[in-house]
């Protein structure tokens, strides 16, 4: 078992009454276990827990008058992987896929799959099917895509990073799903926080990865390589970015960059372990929908919280 505890700062200058929805608490999941949870809002502000109905996602409603808004956030989860051997995971028939997992075959905002259909079949049409294919898209994007930040932004799609050959996490992440999809591998975009990334590439901050059906669950891919799978948090999923926007907002606000922290705990009489990198097939998930939150319990009143730059999807892998 894996426990990771991260926190996150986020400030923001409101200029008017304002409205927020943030995604950034700790998914709950039957593989990702809350144990600690803590919130702290600077001033008064009006909020409430709702869930995604389409994924399941935790969201923070908050509104907030005009003036400097700080919002503090810090959980810890016990994080329990399965592991497989890649070359005994196969792809699902087609009409083998559950229903929740069959929209994630279609194209979306982000994912051009059907554009990429004539280029995901020359490239990994023959590559054995199964894991080892999805890993070869992921290891084709790693390979072929420039991690630089600052070269994209909340429009850059599949397509473009495919073109431009240079972006962020996010656009590893959506690239790898387009790709997967493309030749019928249901494939999903998971934000998180990662853990022991490698400092040179900046400050720690949101993460953004690939998840692709195989036999009967979920398993992880991250093109960038930058952590290893079993350390990565899950926060939110969905389709693409699109669905999991660390923050939108309503009104005249000004933002700051978020900062995050995150750490690992090691207990091993207690059999917690650091994330480690393995060669084995990873899976936090074995449903395409996590199971929906109960309302939870705290020590100290939590109207919850999170956050991220302006358009949430500008935030997802700034780094």
């Amino acid at each position: 078992m894996v426990r990771l505890e991260f926190t996150i700062d986020l400030d923001y200058d409101v200029a008017s009454p304002a409205d927020f929805v943030f995604l950034v608490a700790a998914a709950e999941t039957p593989a990702q276990r809350l144990v600690s949870e803590r919130l702290d809002v600077s001033r008064p502000a009006a909020t409430s827990w709702i869930t995604d109905p389409h994924f399941g996602n935790r969201l923070l409603r908050l509104h907030a008058g005009a003036g400097p808004l700080h919002i503090a956030y810090a959980a810890g989860v016990d994080i329990r992987h399965a592991f497989a051997d890649p070359h005994a995971v196969a792809e699902s028939a087609i009409i083998d896929i559950p229903a929740d997992v069959l929209p994630f075959l279609a194209a979306s905002r982000y994912c051009q799959s059907d554009r990429l259909v004539p280029f995901a079949h020359a490239q990994f049409g023959n590559v054995a099917p199964g894991h080892a294919r999805v890993d070869a898209i992921a290891r084709w994007v790693h390979d072929h895509v420039r991690f630089q930040t600052g070269t994209s932004d909340t429009s850059t799609t599949a397509l473009d990073t495919l073109i431009d050959r240079r972006g962020v996490c996010r656009d590893f992440a959506h690239l790898t799903i387009a790709l997967c999809r493309a030749i019928n591998i249901p494939a999903r975009f998971v934000t998180g926080i990662d853990y022991d990334a490698d400092p040179a590439l900046g400050p720690c901050d949101f993460h953004a990865y690939a998840e692709a059906w195989l036999g009967d669950r979920w398993y992880l891919f991250d093109a960038t390589g930058i952590s290893p799978t079993t350390g990565l948090v899950r926060l939110g999923t969905g389709r693409d970015a699109a669905d999991v926007a660390f923050a939108t907002i309503y009104g005249d606000v000004r933002t700051h960059a978020p900062k995050v922290a995150i750490a690992a705990v090691e207990d091993p009489a207690k059999g917690m372990r650091r994330p480690q990198r393995t060669p084995l097939a990873v899976s936090t998930a074995t449903s395409a929908r996590p199971r929906a939150p109960a309302q939870p319990q705290h020590d100290t009143p939590l109207p919850l919280l999170l956050h991220s730059p302006l358009d949430a999807a500008h935030s997802h892998g700034s780094r």
